[in-house]
């Protein structure tokens, strides 16, 4: 797959490279994009282009013909062109027969293409969390900063795992806090006095039950990903934990996650992200 990184690397021009070999590129384009008007269409044709020298405009060393006009699909609708996941998946569809190749401009009128579109690419990341509230928490959190478009340039998708606690809830069930409104006791408003009580919860939880109602029999289920049964993840992921030594880029299972403070704020999720797909793409090359 041939998609630049930024869209300053591609040139347009009416002037075929191969009909004007002394014509000079700006510095900055290493592809080139020929629009030739053909009736009341036009016809492209794509290059690779290197050159040499210095200063602003220099002279062509080396062309290649990427894709012409039977390969190449101009897409109509303007789009998010830093959004790269979306240029992707929309290119993988519309390549069929000869195209291999769809020319994508944006907002502000700049033009990309994505050239032999590979899916597999795309970076997957699982949302790893509990509920409720619904949605989760971190599930909240993340889908309204992708739809922002903050991850845009990040070439990835989001996945979720999420777990609902509300299938443990019962009358002996005792849950870390009332904020969570699920049926049950809580650590934070409920007594404990008879044996038997089934906790869900986390280390600190089961720190907290033991410390109130010492010598008290109950039975544990861990909701912390590094220690769960039931929260476990399946590719790599962002999570959450109540203990904020554990934040950062972590290793579950042998899988790459990063994890965040239960609290943490939009821009420290997103940090965390970040760093995990420079982490993921480092580890893939």
């Amino acid at each position: 797959m041939i998609f630049p990184q930024e869209y300053k690397h591609v040139g347009m021009t009416h002037i075929s490279p191969e009909e004007s070999e002394n014509e000079p590129v700006y510095f900055l384009s290493q592809y080139i994009i020929v629009n030739k008007p053909e009736g009341a269409s036009k016809k492209y044709w794509l290059y690779e282009v290197q050159h040499e020298g210095e200063g602003l405009l220099r002279r062509v060393t080396d062309i290649m013909l990427l894709a012409g006009p039977e390969n190449i699909l101009s897409y109509e609708e303007h789009l998010n062109i830093k959004n790269r996941n979306l240029l992707v998946e929309t290119a993988h569809s519309l390549c069929k027969g000869d195209i291999n190749t769809v020319l994508f401009t944006g907002i502000d009128n700049h033009v990309t293409f994505v050239h032999d579109p590979d899916i597999s690419e795309i970076i997957e990341v699982e949302i790893l969390d509990v509920a409720p509230p619904y949605p989760s928490r971190l599930c909240d959190v993340i889908r309204r900063l992708e739809k922002s478009g903050i991850f845009g340039e990040f070439g990835m998708r989001f996945t979720e795992n999420i777990v609902d606690l509300k299938q443990f809830e019962g009358d002996n069930t005792v849950f870390p806090c009332s904020a969570s409104g699920l049926s049950g006791k809580c650590l934070d408003n409920d007594v404990i006095t008879e044996p038997g009580s089934l906790l869900v919860g986390c280390e600190i939880s089961q720190a907290l039950f033991e410390s109130r109602f010492p010598g008290l029999e109950y039975k544990f289920i861990s909701i912390c990903p590094f220690s769960s049964d039931i929260v476990k993840p399946t590719k790599p992921f962002i999570a959450r934990c109540c203990q904020a030594e554990r934040s950062g880029q972590v290793t579950i299972d042998d899988i790459p996650g990063a994890t965040v403070h239960w609290g943490a704020s939009e821009f420290q999720i997103a940090d965390a992200i970040r760093v995990l797909v420079q982490r993921l793409k480092e580890e893939n090359r």
